[in-house]
């Protein structure tokens, strides 16, 4: 828990400061004087009166450079914009030539897309240097012994154990790992599977999409690739504790007969275990012996161990690290898309299971590693330029559509439509932050 706390605290906080350098260093390159740059608020979003302060500030220059208090992003203000941070005062005042309001329409759109600009750019730097230092993993069909496994959502659909999935919509399946992914990437019609050798078109409707989303509680597998449940990876948990060695292979959970890895978490997820329960391993030990070792659930509600996933590893060069981080980021951010449009579906309801920081900082469960932790910070990058790209009035979005009005028009929107916008668009991102977050509480209470 600790872990998971820490990891996405430091993650927030680089990719805010990060974020918000992007403003800043457009604004000091075209001559907007920076009054504040700050990680976190240092007032009680989206009020800029209320609560102000701060748990570390100093004045270099013009700018004071701040740590606030409200831990939920960050902000640069900047001596004549209408943002969350404005002074009314200034702005009704003649424009002086250090401020945002007196630059073309083209430099404060390229200061108003800074942050989302370096939020992608963070995202193809990550990408390629993980590319570059560790390689590619991908799992092609060919290394599948023993194809897919089926749960039952997946059987809706008329998958069976065993199939190897060769087309996912209009997409070919190049990575078994990412099958559940291109499920997600858009509302698809069809699945294509080999079948001992027979290619089988299997038809999705969205009431598949209607019970999955209704069913999020149950974790879902749908179809991941059937691995064998011998210990590959043994944890410091309740299986080690209990006697359990690297090279076991389950046989039966609490008189349950197992085949695969994933009918084993099932059982764990489905069988509400709490700390200080028992559960019943038959094991396999050196191919010959059978033993039964009973482990003691704790807190983290795991047995703590993973199987041998039979990745393809495949060494990549810098040159081709620099083709794979760009196209990493596009694939991400094109997938994220697919799954944003879900939540204004009318059918299957996608805004339903939104969620908030709880959700977010839920993808740094499951223990630390370098490549996990910067690879999940370039998710979430992608997800904060994505976000901060939407045309909500507020939003760096709403701010460069407003601009991109006046490019157009060659006048600006009037200044009281741009106040009034203002306040909607902050008063609607209120609501939306108090909605996520409240999601997040309403499923740990009632989950």
């Amino acid at each position: 828990m600790l872990s998971t706390v820490l990891q996405f605290f430091a993650s927030l906080s680089l990719l805010i400061i990060l974020h918000e350098f992007g403003h800043f260093i457009a604004a000091r390159m075209f001559g907007v004087r920076v009054k504040k740059f700050y990680l976190f608020f240092d007032f009680l979003f989206p009020f800029p009166n209320l609560a102000n302060f701060s748990l570390f500030k100093k004045k270099v220059g013009d700018t004071e450079y701040g740590i606030g208090w409200f831990p939920f992003g960050g902000y640069v203000q900047m001596a004549g914009i209408m943002d969350e941070s404005m002074d009314e005062e200034e702005l009704k005042q003649p424009a002086k030539p250090d401020e945002f309001r007196s630059k073309p329409a083209w430099q404060r759109l390229i200061i108003l897309l800074g942050g989302i600009i370096v939020n992608l750019l963070l995202a193809v730097i990550i990408y390629t240097c993980l590319s570059w230092v560790y390689g590619k993993d991908t799992l092609p069909n060919s290394a599948l012994e023993n194809g897919y496994y089926v749960d039952e959502f997946g059987e809706t659909l008329g998958l069976q154990n065993g199939d190897i999935v060769t087309k996912v919509g209009d997409n070919e399946v190049e990575d078994a790992m990412q099958v559940r992914a291109l499920l997600f990437e858009d509302v698809i019609d069809k699945i294509e599977v080999d079948r001992n050798g027979e290619l089988v078109v299997l038809s999705v409707t969205k009431q598949f999409y209607i019970d999955l989303f209704d069913n999020q509680e149950a974790k879902p597998i749908i179809l991941e690739p059937a691995l064998s449940p011998v210990i590959y990876e043994l944890m410091d948990g309740p299986l080690k504790q209990s006697g359990g060695q690297v090279g076991d292979k389950i046989l039966a959970v609490d008189t349950v007969e197992v085949k695969f890895f994933q009918e084993v978490t099932q059982i764990v997820r489905g069988g509400s275990y709490s700390p200080g329960d028992t559960m019943v391993l038959r094991m396999l030990r050196n191919g010959t012996d059978t033993l039964t070792v009973y482990p003691v659930f704790d807190e983290s509600g795991l047995l703590g161990f993973a199987p041998k996933i039979p990745y393809v590893h495949e060494e990549i060069s810098f040159g081709e690290a620099l083709i794979e981080g760009p196209r990493k980021t596009w694939n991400t951010l094109a997938a994220y898309i697919g799954q944003f449009k879900l939540i204004f579906d009318s059918d299957i309801k996608g805004y339903k299971h939104i969620g908030g920081f709880g959700t977010i900082a839920s993808f740094y469960s499951g223990g630390f590693s370098w490549a996990s932790f910067w690879s999940k910070t370039a998710f979430i990058s992608i997800i904060l330029a994505f976000m901060n790209l939407l045309p909500i009035p507020a939003l760096d979005g709403g701010h460069a559509l407003f601009t991109i009005y006046e490019m157009i028009t060659r006048r600006p929107p009037p200044e009281k439509f741009l106040q009034y916008a203002q306040t909607i668009g902050m008063l609607l991102l209120l609501f939306l932050m108090l909605y996520a977050n409240g999601m997040d509480v309403f499923r740990w209470l009632f989950r």
